[in-house]
């Protein structure tokens, strides 16, 4: 199996998001204090198209699986 390299501009670009680097940091301002115990993909702030992606991506172990980790690790701090 073929693994791709995606940045973190390319996931918000696949979850439908503006993907600038400012864009970015804004939205993890924006959304950041995730609380413990609720999973990255059950966030109020995700659509259903977005969170069925995010628990896809680390349900399969997709090659998306690594940023959404990250995501969600910036989501925590």
């Amino acid at each position: 199996m073929e693994m791709h390299q995606h940045s973190m501009p390319d996931l918000f670009m696949q979850l439908g998001l503006e993907s600038s680097d400012d864009n970015i940091r804004e939205f993890v301002k924006t959304h950041s204090g995730l609380v413990v115990g609720t999973a990255l993909h059950e966030a109020f702030f995700w659509s259903p198209s977005q969170a069925a992606f995010l628990r896809q991506a680390i349900d399969e172990d997709a090659d998306w699986a690594e940023l959404v980790d990250q995501l969600d690790a910036m989501l925590r701090a």
